[in-house]
């Protein structure tokens, strides 16, 4: 199974110290899940800024920046993805939501995947976790129900992802296993169902306009 882990924080500057917290929840994940699965790691930092929002789906082809471009083929690529967030305002990254946002529904849909919040406080993004649940559902890349959440984040982590001195590495990894066991299982029944049957002949993404998908006329 190809799983995409997205680290969804464009943050480079502190605070927070570390700048970049995720990049050790990030890391830290690709190492579990790269014991069972084939990983890559998505970091928005690689991939171009552009000043106005425009979806690829939006625009010819010649038009799409060659790694957004790349990027669009190994979403689709893809069996099963790892979103990795912090909590704004009690609500997921605008830089993870931003770059979900840039690809059509269709290329993540009829897959599953697992959230993965984080946080330097208490809490460990968890009020981020429930409006991300809304949102990768309506992408069609369905979460697991086994949420991962890392508080503190920032002491139970190292600079690699590997868990700091005085942790426990074992029972770490015994939490994360929960969630990514739970995605390997989905990530293999979807495959196996989109190759049994076509997933998009009886609910066809819309091609030229949203209105392809309402209601019939009163």
């Amino acid at each position: 199974m190809n799983v995409l882990v997205f680290l969804g924080s464009r943050r480079a500057s502190s605070p927070p110290n570390p700048p970049r917290l995720g990049e050790r929840v990030a890391r830290h994940l690709v190492g579990e899940a790269s014991t069972s699965l084939d990983v890559q790691l998505i970091d928005p930092l690689s991939l171009p800024i552009e000043p106005v929002f425009r979806p690829v789906f939006t625009r010819p082809a010649a038009e799409v920046p060659p790694a957004m471009a790349e990027l669009h083929a190994r979403i689709r690529a893809a069996d099963a993805y790892v979103m990795v967030s912090p909590e704004y305002n009690h609500s997921p990254s605008p830089a993870l939501t931003d770059l979900l946002n840039a690809f059509p529904s269709s290329a993540f849909a009829f897959k599953p995947s697992l959230i993965a919040t984080y946080s330097s406080g208490q809490w460990g993004g968890t009020r981020a976790a429930v409006g991300l649940r809304t949102f990768l559902s309506e992408l069609g890349c369905l979460p697991v129900s086994a949420m991962l959440h890392y508080p503190h984040a920032d002491r139970v982590f190292d600079a690699e992802g590997r868990p700091a001195a005085g942790e426990d590495a074992a029972r770490w990894s015994s939490y994360a296993a929960r969630g990514l066991s739970q995605l390997a299982w989905w990530a293999q029944a979807a495959a196996a169902q989109r190759e049994a049957v076509d997933p998009f002949a009886a609910s066809p993404p819309f091609r030229r306009r949203p209105t392809e998908r309402d209601a019939p006329a009163g």
